[in-house]
């Protein structure tokens, strides 16, 4: 395989496929600063595809180097948990595809033949003309990981009032809440539930083209139901601790199968929703979720 561009998706592949081994349900924490270079070698990649392998010079190793980092971290992992091996195995095959593209000539993409030397003149030799220095492109700079805003977390105007119910009734949410949700609730929109918990299948994911989980990215929801993509609905979001809003959202992509592998582990079914809408306090709820809880990643480019 020669062509840059066709190496490039493929090893972008691979490494989505590791990528989302190491966000599979039940995975140790500390795995997850894996995620970090890969996302890196796979937004480099992406640059080289949407160039048309212009950018390779440049982006080519910097993937090269960031796909190094995350393997040389999957085998010092100790933890032997499945999802490492199938980390391993998803990025160890992009590594040969990634290296490959350091050393594509550059001749391939088209580069201008050197100007003939002028005929010498008839009365004397003219001396050669003096040879053009090649020129030589800076390193790439590293990427640096930018972490996600912090915003500060300010509680509900109103604090929950306790209630006369039975030992088994549902928790509901502050009052201001509830009055923000419900002009939302009146627009007729088909509604969804999403509940989160510490290790639940359903979580806010960000996408590579910003840090920001509510302006780049939305929500993920782990359903067997799947609506189609660019429908709009009214999300009901559920918390630890009792807490929950409503927002509008869209559905942008989904997920129709389970991704299974040698290692028996499976990506659930479901769908991402992009927030259309979202109240004052709804946003600052996502924001508290998001630091105790790292989101996932969604390839959106």
């Amino acid at each position: 395989m020669s062509d840059p561009v066709n190496m490039a998706r493929t090893a972008r592949e691979r490494l989505a496929q590791g990528l989302a081994a190491l966000q599979s349900p039940g995975v140790p924490a500390a795995l997850l600063n894996v995620a970090e270079p890969v996302a890196h070698a796979m937004s480099a990649l992406h640059q080289i595809e949407a160039s048309g392998g212009a950018t390779r010079a440049q982006s080519a190793p910097q993937a090269l180097e960031s796909v190094r980092r995350a393997l040389g971290a999957l085998q010092a992992d100790a933890s032997n948990h499945p999802a490492v091996m199938q980390a391993i195995e998803a990025v160890a095959g992009s590594l040969g595809l990634v290296h490959g593209l350091t050393q594509v000539a550059p001749a391939s993409f088209g580069t201008m033949p050197a100007a003939a030397p002028p005929a010498a003149s008839p009365r004397a030799a003219a001396p050669p003309p003096p040879a053009q220095p090649q020129y030589q492109a800076p390193p790439p700079a590293q990427p640096q990981y930018q972490a996600p805003p912090q915003p500060q977390y300010q509680p509900p105007p109103q604090q929950r009032a306790p209630q006369a119910a039975p030992p088994q009734a549902a928790r509901v949410a502050p009052a201001a809440q509830q009055a923000a949700a419900a002009p939302l609730a009146a627009t007729g929109l088909v509604r969804v539930d999403a509940e989160l918990g510490v290790h639940s299948a359903t979580n806010f994911y960000k996408g590579l083209s910003g840090n920001d989980v509510i302006d780049s990215g939305g929500i993920f929801i782990a359903t067997y139901q799947i609506p189609l993509i660019g429908r709009e609905l009214l999300i009901h979001v559920t918390m630890p601790g009792g807490y929950e809003f409503q927002a509008k959202g869209v559905v942008r992509w989904t997920r129709e199968a389970p991704l299974s592998s040698a290692s028996g582990l499976e990506a659930p079914p479901g769908f991402g929703a992009q927030f259309t809408e979202i109240t004052p306090e709804g946003r600052q709820l996502v924001y508290r979720y998001v630091r105790n809880r790292e989101p996932l990643f969604h390839d959106d480019l």
